[in-house]
């Protein structure tokens, strides 16, 4: 029996391995399934097959327009993003200068596109070779700043949530709950980090929990401060933008609704589908249109970030490997 067991444990990992590349693709395919099943009968009311339907949302764009809208925002959020990056990484890591740190975070936007743990990756390269930064603090660093994001879109999605109480869907009424419950948890985590609790606790000692260790309240709020005028940019952008496919939503009601369909957007998966079913979910009335405007306006973000990604990558590629 022991002679085997060498031959047998790896199936288990194998079968996990398969389980992971797979989910994502049918989280995908069954969103495409579900925005399919809601187009059928407009389509259908229209004498239409639903690839007509939806290319003749497309043919009614004013796409310049729509380029208009979208290149300024994704270098704001690049510039947004990079000045989150390097204000973490000088607190708990490294100094590193501003323009040091878009090169190279440019350049994870592409390997983002296939894994976005390669382009944490990328990062921590860069660090490492430069600032002799170990790979586990900027590990950590990276975990503060995806706590923080979880921190500020929670947030903002209970203020446009209060803005918008009778305006948007029942659904919404429960993110109140789910704040309380994530500000719990901040609190008890930080209190943890702090020493406050628990302190005779090695756990906080780990080196992929360096930032959290080191972070006051403070510096949380200040990352929520900072990013917090990439969402207010997106909220301006996106419901001009849905205006030029026909449907016209209020500044106050897309706050509400923008940091849940963001959270949508973090779920890995291609296309960003879940994002996309999200928008159908919350505006049934609108299959094509908001189908079509949940594809081009998530994935033309990742897609132009790769395309500032290029810019830069060959300054990255000389500070990395040079």
């Amino acid at each position: 029996m022991s002679d085997t067991e060498p031959l047998t444990s790896p199936t288990p990992k194998k079968k996990t391995s398969l389980v992971g590349k797979l989910l994502p693709w049918v989280i995908t395919l069954a969103c495409f399934a579900f925005l399919y099943s809601r187009m059928m009968a407009p389509a259908a009311a229209q004498g239409l097959s639903v690839t007509a339907y939806l290319a003749s949302v497309f043919a009614s764009v004013n796409w310049l327009a729509w380029l208009a809208l979208m290149i300024p925002y994704s270098l704001f959020f690049f510039a947004v993003d990079s000045l989150i990056v390097w204000r973490v990484i000088n607190w708990f890591n490294a100094k590193v200068a501003y323009t040091n740190i878009l090169p190279v975070r440019a350049s994870t936007y592409i390997l983002s596109i296939l894994n976005e743990q390669l382009g944490k990756g990328a990062m921590a390269l860069y660090l490492n070779r430069r600032e002799g930064v170990p790979g586990w603090q900027l590990g950590s660093s990276m975990l503060f700043i995806m706590v923080c994001e979880l921190l500020y879109l929670c947030a903002w999605a209970n203020i446009g949530l209060a803005l918008q109480w009778d305006n948007l869907p029942e659904v919404f009424r429960g993110l109140p709950y789910v704040g309380m419950a994530i500000v719990a948890i901040f609190a008890l985590a930080y209190l943890y980090f702090r020493g406050h609790i628990f302190a005779t606790s090695k756990l906080r000692e780990k080196p992929i929990l360096h930032a959290f260790k080191q972070a006051n309240l403070g510096q949380y709020i200040r990352i929520l401060v900072l990013r917090s005028p990439a969402l207010l940019a997106a909220v301006f952008i996106y419901s001009e933008a849905l205006s030029l496919f026909g449907v016209e939503i209020g500044y106050l009601q897309m706050l509400g609704i923008l940091p849940v369909i963001f959270f949508g957007a973090s779920i890995p998966g291609p296309f960003r589908a879940v994002a996309v079913s999200m928008w159908v979910i919350l505006f049934p009335e609108y299959p094509a249109q908001m189908s079509a405007f949940g594809l081009v306006q998530h994935n033309f973000f990742i897609l132009f970030n790769a395309v500032i990604g290029l810019v830069f990558v060959r300054r990255a590629q000389r500070e990395l490997f040079e």
